[in-house]
């Protein structure tokens, strides 16, 4: 070994340049995922070194559309220090101007945990009696200073400040409004807690021992059951955006394993053309005595010194991404990170590199080894031996321990393991393009034109290297179609984020008697107005087939029907945008026992079915009902749907309020505000084209973080191009010097080389717009969930680029032997 590391020492210093490719590749894929993974783990620490501040305490237990009794407040009170919040949404108007806003009301406790705190210029610390604190963007929204009046329900609250820390926002959840703060007097005052009000009283409590929270909240649980309450420690402060950081972060992790993947074929390309110019090394070492066994170890090192440069690059730059993130766009991130090295994903990402770059690099090292030094003197087009029963074996192990890393790393597995089988499977098929394009070839008749004929003979000459650039080239090409197609997909879900056919607003808060005077007031402002309403009331589900969803240890993936509590409703006829697909729905004049019908996406994911068994807690009372039919909804249209529908009856005795939809011209919005707003101040009319805003923001973000996660596959896949070519760099020079000593002019030789690579470029174009377009689909309409409008134009002006890029890198490739005299060239092969 100390022969073999003075030798790759010597070596490198000498002519190390060839293996630049090898380092940029693995710097592109390990800078990948490990600035993925340190970002995602820097967020979700942040998180979990602030969990009892975002909780507010130890313990919370949520109930809705009431409060707790006083059996229930001694009880928490028992478990330690207790703070009640009541939260839930209402309108805030002043100088004729409104906009919707996350009310919470506290009491003189809160917080228990972190510190609230107004801007400079308050009027006092924090609001008492007919007084709110209100956040930045409603203060300028509605212009608002401290010592002015908003109204909010029925009942006009002097400002006293903006707030600038509110601890436990964090773990409040996703908000359609800005917030504002009132005490529970002042939330009182604005008489909006009114029977089938949508609000939620939330009780937290801080323990004397916090480790045992989780077996508290399941006593207070016990304890009070059938009331309606749920529980979660400060372990699920935040849960909503730690799950979608989770599965963000896993999506990026797969666009960052795909960048390897790509990063993988590069450092095969990269290392066989380095290998391909060292023959007169290998020959004149292997004529000196040395063994196969000593020239492997002298090109493994060589590797092993550039592989270690390229990952270690990678992770300093991967390890630094919290902090370039924080600085650059930090404030549209909805948790800042918590800057610190996180060892996992670095290790995990060095090591994913180290088995690729052993992967690809292994069949160039272990045909080095075994061809003889004459067949290397002799010719450089020598036939290929197949691998030996070692080296498929060793590359199997590479492969096996790749897929186990890369599956058991990931949050969902199931996702992982799909998407290594497809890039294994992608690989697989790009190869038999390649092959099938050789044998094709082959069998073509003969060109009448001598540069088309000699172009089709490069794709199936001996040593022709067509499949490897098939597979090179394919996962470029199949990059950038995929990438282009979400991208516009993207572009498109920003840009018609409001339908046509949606409503201009929905009103929440709406009383039944009040639902007369509610259509006076709409039609008064747009007389063409149409308004749909139905009765809501929250429910959660709590036992599915009969099974207390409590006992379940974990959710079934997709349950998302079963996180918290849900708005639902009766209905004596099937409501509008839903299609029955599965059983039948009930009589318009049922009265008999429960009947509910449910989405069939969030059946699918219970596993329920026509004639199975719910029971649905509805302000403390179990409902059971048999599933009678399930329905698909367009929620596209962004009407009045409901994942659970039951039938008329016993559901309807429960305490209500009614949900409406506002149909009407865009020019009259302000009108309709004000009206009701005069007439039903109690009631909450949530703006369409704010929630699309808030919406819109998401995607833009989420638009932002796959073009940067892409950038760096994107440059992988030009370094994988660059690095098709360079393989077969030594052939290509091999060809021009021939045609060259026969006559042939540059301009000849350049037209064979660019002929074959239109050739590959137009099959690659068809193959990469059939399967780049179908994961591209996958994406957007499966993972992103969003809806498929590829801009086509772009597409093909992507293959366009990419085609223009494999011609010029084919072309240019030639240019070094078209300098070079033939004597010399002739004599270097």
């Amino acid at each position: 070994m100390s022969i073999a590391w003075r030798l790759a020492w010597r070596d490198l210093r000498r002519g190390g340049r060839g293996l630049l490719l090898l380092a940029i590749c693995l710097f592109l894929g390990t800078a990948a995922l490990a600035g993925i993974g340190s970002l995602a783990a820097s967020m979700v620490a942040a998180l979990d070194a602030n969990a009892r501040q975002n909780l507010g305490g130890d313990l919370e237990l949520t109930v809705s559309q009431r409060r707790a009794t006083v059996a229930e407040l001694a009880a928490f009170a028992e478990a330690g220090r207790v703070s009640e919040v009541v939260s839930l949404r209402a309108m805030a108007e002043a100088g004729g101007a409104s906009a919707l806003v996350d009310l919470r009301g506290t009491d003189a406790a809160w917080p228990l945990v972190g510190a609230f705190r107004l801007a400079p210029g308050a009027l006092s610390n924090r609001p008492h009696g007919r007084e709110v604190a209100i956040a930045p963007p409603l203060a300028d929204r509605l212009g608002l200073r401290p010592g002015q009046g908003v109204r909010l329900g029925s009942t006009r609250l002097r400002v006293i400040g903006v707030i600038a820390a509110e601890p436990d926002r964090l773990g409040a959840g996703f908000a359609l409004g800005p917030p504002a703060l009132v005490d529970l007097a002042g939330l009182d005052a604005t008489a909006l807690l009114q029977p089938g009000s949508l609000y939620e009283s939330h009780y937290r409590i801080t323990l004397t021992r916090p480790a045992e929270a989780a077996s508290i909240r399941d006593r207070l649980l016990a304890r009070f059951p059938g009331a309606g309450w749920s529980g979660r420690t400060s372990e699920r402060a935040a849960s909503g955006l730690r799950r979608g950081i989770d599965q963000f972060g896993q999506f990026l992790l797969l666009v960052g394993l795909a960048a390897l993947a790509i990063a993988g074929v590069g450092v095969g390309n990269g290392v066989a053309a380095y290998l391909a110019g060292k023959t007169r090394i290998i020959a004149t070492l292997k004529v000196l005595g040395a063994r196969s066994r000593t020239i492997v170890a002298m090109f493994l090192a060589q590797l092993g010194i550039v592989a270690a440069v390229g990952i270690t690059g990678g992770l300093l730059v991967g390890a630094a991404v919290p902090w370039i993130v924080t600085a650059s766009v930090g404030a549209a991130l909805p948790v800042p990170p918590r800057l610190a090295l996180y060892p996992v994903p670095l290790a995990t990402a060095a090591l994913l590199a180290v088995l690729v770059a052993l992967l690809f690099a292994v069949p160039a090292l272990a045909r080095a080894r075994v061809v003889p030094a004459a067949t290397l003197l002799r010719d450089a087009l020598a036939t290929r031996r197949l691998p030996s029963v070692g080296v498929i074996l060793l590359m199997a192990l590479l492969v096996a321990a790749l897929v186990a890393l890369a599956v058991l790393t990931a949050s969902n597995r199931l996702l992982a393991l799909g998407f290594v089988a497809s890039v294994s499977a992608l690989i697989v098929v790009l190869w038999g393009v390649g092959l099938g394009i050789r044998w094709i070839a082959a069998r073509l008749p003969r060109a009448r034109k001598p540069l088309l004929r000699l172009a089709v003979a490069n794709l199936h000459r001996p040593g022709a290297q067509t499949d490897r650039l098939v597979v090179a080239l394919g996962l470029g090409f199949l990059l950038f179609v995929a990438l282009a197609v979400v991208d516009s997909s993207l572009s498109a879900e920003l840009r018609n984020a409001a339908p046509a056919k949606a409503p201009r607003f929905f009103a929440i808060d709406l009383q039944p008697d009040d639902a007369p005077a509610f259509a006076r007031a709409v039609r008064s402002a747009a007389p063409a107005a149409t308004i749909e309403s139905l009765p809501s009331l929250r429910g959660s589900i709590s036992a599915l087939r009969g099974v207390p969803v409590a006992s379940l240890k974990t959710l079934p993936e997709g349950a998302w029907i079963l996180r918290g509590d849900r708005t639902l409703t009766w209905s004596a006829a099937l409501p509008p945008r839903n299609e029955v697909v599965a059983g039948k729905w009930w009589p318009s004049d049922y009265r008999g026992p429960p009947l509910v019908s449910l989405e069939d996406k969030a059946a699918a994911a219970l596993g329920l079915k026509v004639g199975d068994s719910i029971t649905v807690s509805v302000l403390g009372v179990d409902v059971p009902a048999r599933i009678a039919a399930l329905r698909k909804i367009d929620w596209g249209g962004l009407g009045l749907n409901f994942a659970i529908v039951f039938s008329p009856g016993y559901i309807e005795e429960a305490p209500h309020g009614l949900l409406a939809s506002v149909y009407a011209p865009p020019a009259r919005d302000g009108a309709i505000a004000r009206q009701v707003g005069l007439a039903l101040p109690s009631v909450t009319l949530i703006r369409v084209g704010d929630v699309i805003g808030q919406l819109g923001a998401i995607l833009g973000q989420v638009a932002i973080a796959i073009r940067a996660a892409a950038a760096v596959t994107v440059a992988a896949g030009i370094a994988v191009l660059i690095g098709a070519v360079a393989a077969s760099g030594r052939a290509r020079r091999y060809d021009a010097v021939v045609l060259k000593l026969l006559g042939g002019s540059r301009r000849q030789v350049l037209g064979v080389q660019a002929i074959e690579y239109a050739i590959l470029s137009v099959i690659l174009a068809l193959v990469a717009l059939t399967i780049g377009a179908g994961a591209g689909w996958y994406v957007v309409t499966q993972v992103l969930a969003i809806g498929w409008a590829p801009r086509w134009d772009s597409v093909a002006l992507t293959l366009a680029v990419a085609s223009v890029m494999t011609l010029g890198a084919g072309t240019l490739g030639s240019l070094p032997a078209l300098r070079a005299r033939p004597a010399e060239a002739l004599r270097d092969l």
